[in-house]
């Protein structure tokens, strides 16, 4: 960004025309917005996104070779136009930050005026172009002609620059689906929430087994008529297993044996069982004074009713633990044909021919039963672009570093 500006684009005009500008350009785009009711800029998908780019860049290397003298093009690329676009930035992103986004207001003015879809705004369309403008022909004019101690200019503006166009320009392109499966079938659907609808997908998604596993379940005692859980003073063990116990106003109870999967035997006593069917069982022993009395607890399942024990007004239960993991093994067959098994889990996704799958969720009135699981299925084409940006942006900085600590040395 260039600070050797005359006439009428240079000195202190330069500052007021480049604040000026940037308050029009600001203001011109909310003038637009409320013009066209409040629609945010039509998106350019790909190629045409991609066109843009190319044409873009093509345009401010030209002008920055072509008019390298030019008063016009200098203050384009000058340091006080730059300063204010960005103060527009922060204005622009703080409106986006306390103004919910893609959420009516009920205020006709505001929803016109496209303050609750900032980001794809005609004024923020304005001045993200400006930007990229001044931003494009500082690096060009640092570029050539070429000097090494302008490489970390070079890599942190250039870097900024491709990851600023390729990320705005890419968002037209950006797929976020959620794929629901069912075990035992396979799907090559999937779910646009924004748009309420269903689109076919270029590979199907058979799920072979839904499992989930469980932190060690609860035992609380329950107050039906206020509706609330009183949880007991536990004292050694703090989870539920053979040893436990826990105690309440009048009475403790403590866990004689637990069985983590168990199904009822022919007589009703619990007995092992594998860990897709069994449920959580725990034989309680309940002590008030010098009297007590045994029972099973369950914490119940679709077809096995949930073991409580009524004490006066209150009912003590074992509530089932919260969900750890829950996974979906999966094979995912592509458009040629060839077919990949894997495993989902959270925050471990797979890629798979472009697509990122993530395990997003389940029926979660089922529980560990479910039969169902929720697939996020994201595609990004230009995240290697954008990526590749931010890469050059950490090289730059490195170099700053690198050379700082050089300039301290011979100190």
């Amino acid at each position: 960004m260039r600070e050797d500006v005359k006439g009428w684009f240079g000195g202190e005009r330069n500052f007021r025309l480049a604040s000026v500008v940037t308050v029009l350009a600001v203001l011109a785009g909310f003038v637009i917005q409320y013009a066209v009711g409040g629609e945010g800029v039509p998106l350019l998908f790909w190629p045409l996104n991609a066109l843009f780019i190319m044409v873009l860049a093509a345009l401010l290397f030209l002008l920055g070779i072509a008019f390298r003298q030019n008063a016009f093009a200098s203050w384009l690329g000058g340091i006080p136009l730059g300063l204010s676009l960005i103060f527009a930035l922060v204005f622009l992103s703080l409106i986006g930050g306390f103004i919910p986004q893609g959420v009516a207001s009920g205020n006709a003015v505001l929803d016109r005026s496209g303050v609750n879809r900032i980001f794809s705004s005609w004024p923020f369309l304005f001045v993200v172009l400006l930007f990229l403008c001044n931003l494009g022909l500082s690096v060009v004019w640092k570029t050539i002609p070429f000097r090494l101690s302008n490489l970390q200019f070079m890599l942190f503006h250039g870097g900024f620059w491709i990851a600023l166009a390729c990320g705005l320009a890419g968002a037209s392109d950006l797929q976020r689906l959620i794929i629901p499966v069912y075990e035992g079938r396979a799907s090559s659907q999937g779910f646009i929430p924004q748009d309420n609808r269903m689109v076919q997908l270029p590979f199907s998604v058979y799920l072979d087994d839904f499992s989930i596993e469980e932190y060690t379940p609860r035992i609380v005692l329950y107050d039906p008529e206020n509706d609330r859980v009183l949880p007991g003073r536990s004292e050694g063990l703090a989870e539920v297993g053979k040893g436990f116990r826990s105690e309440w106003p009048g009475f403790s109870v403590t866990v004689l044996d637990y069985l983590p999967h168990a199904l009822p035997g022919p007589d009703g006593t619990p007995r092992q069982a594998d860990d897709k069917q069994g449920i959580p069982y725990a034989r309680v022993r309940i002590a008030a004074g010098e009297v007590h009395s045994d029972h099973w607890l369950n914490t119940g399942s679709p077809s096995i009713k949930p073991g409580v024990v009524q004490i006066e007004r209150y009912f003590l239960v074992m509530f089932p633990g919260t969900p750890r993991v829950f996974r979906s093994g999966v094979v995912l067959k592509g458009s040629g044909g060839g077919t990949t098994a894997a495993e989902l889990e959270v925050n471990k996704p797979v890629s798979f021919e472009g697509w990122k799958l993530y395990q997003m969720g389940y029926d979660e009135k089922a529980g560990r039963w479910s039969e169902l699981s929720l697939i996020e299925a994201v595609r990004d084409p230009w995240l290697p672009a954008v990526y590749f940006g931010f890469f050059m942006i950490m090289a730059g900085n490195a170099l700053f570093f690198w050379k700082g600590m050089k300039q301290g040395e011979l100190l």
